[in-house]
């Protein structure tokens, strides 16, 4: 069992920046990817960013790409992502998920066992 909380939301002004932390429960993070998906009012939930167990490799939604960094510190069983220039559009419920047993991250939903329960960030104009 995992368990995941995001922390770090808010409400900022465009052009902000914001850096959001996913604390997980459990010995088994240090092996598994970790991704970080949004959620806008009335559309589907969408791919951020992810990451590989210890980190080498990362992945990014060409919308968010330049902007956001994502990133863990296996010792604080935690992940990161850190928003810059924030837009608008950005505005969303951000949630982390945790591949258990796979090392890669995933552009693909379906491919994280674990869920938060979300952190709300508001971007306006």
């Amino acid at each position: 069992q995992v368990q995941l909380v995001e922390s770090g939301g808010g409400l900022v002004q465009a052009g902000g920046s914001l850096r959001l932390s996913c604390a997980a429960s459990g010995r088994t993070f240090s092996s598994n990817g970790m991704g970080w998906f949004r959620q806008a009012p009335g559309k589907e939930r969408e791919f951020v960013a992810a990451i590989s167990c210890n980190g080498g490799s990362t992945y990014y939604a060409d919308s968010v790409k330049g902007r956001f960094t994502i990133s863990r510190d296996n010792a604080k069983n935690t992940v990161y992502l850190q928003m810059n220039s924030l837009k608008p559009e950005d505005t969303a419920v951000y949630y982390c998920a945790a591949r258990v047993g796979h090392c890669d991250g995933s552009y693909n939903a379906r491919h994280y066992d674990y869920w938060g329960q979300g952190t709300q960030v508001t971007v306006s104009s």
